[in-house]
């Protein structure tokens, strides 16, 4: 079971990533841009979601996704760390929320790193 250690590990593994804390929590960086954070004291992982994706996420898998009520209106979805299958799933769920906000010089220089999900 991946936690926060996991996650800060992995994510300032994909290129050009910082932590910051915001919010009182840490929030990962791709170029300035945040693509995950570790609220609910690090026992989830908000990451960006297309909003269509993100709503049959939770609706296949409830105790795993949720969607926070303050971010609603954004492309964010949440996950519980404990719910999550391995390390492997916590890397993909990164690497997709890095590619929707790295910059295309980025995407242009780490083709390894895939192409979004339905992009």
């Amino acid at each position: 079971m991946p936690d926060a250690h996991d996650v800060r590990r992995i994510a300032l593994s994909l290129p050009d990533t910082t932590e910051k804390i915001a919010w009182s929590m840490p929030t990962f960086r791709v170029a300035g841009k945040m693509f995950a954070t570790l609220p609910e004291d690090e026992t989830s992982l908000a990451v960006r979601c297309p909003k269509e994706e993100r709503d049959e996420l939770v609706l296949a898998e409830p105790e795993k996704f949720w969607i926070a009520g303050h971010e609603a209106q954004f492309a964010w979805v949440r996950a519980r760390l404990a719910a999550l299958e391995d390390e492997d799933e916590l890397r993909a769920i990164l690497a997709d929320s890095w590619r929707q906000a790295a910059p295309s010089r980025l995407l242009d220089a780490h083709p390894e790193l895939g192409l979004p999900a339905g992009g």
